[in-house]
């Protein structure tokens, strides 16, 4: 699997500033490598008000077995929630905490 480089900030700050693209292609690739983990502990966003509100989950990876919820932060807006996954997948993938907030 593709090695992410934590000292890529600049694609982290690109993440940041627009989190639903478009994105440059080294960014491409590390949201691909991020998004490509294994479906049973894969963090994901749950809809609990439909185009409203979000919360961040692990998934199972099994099939029936409902995903574990991993924090009751509510995200009621889209970008923020994207952000919030980015920074918990960057941390998992680097091992660094990433901090700030999305820019609006």
């Amino acid at each position: 699997m593709l090695p992410i480089d934590p000292a890529r900030k600049d694609l982290v700050e690109e993440f940041r500033r627009q989190p639903f693209g478009p994105h440059s292609p080294d960014l491409q690739l590390i949201l691909n490598r991020l998004r490509a983990e294994p479906l049973a502990g894969r963090y994901a966003l749950v809809a609990t008000r439909p185009k409203q509100e979000w919360i961040i989950v692990t998934l199972s990876g099994e099939r029936g077995k409902p995903p574990e919820i991993v924090s009751e932060t509510r995200y009621t807006d889209p970008a923020a929630a994207e952000w919030a996954i980015f920074k918990l997948r960057w941390k998992r993938a680097t091992g660094e905490t990433l901090s700030g907030e999305v820019e609006s």
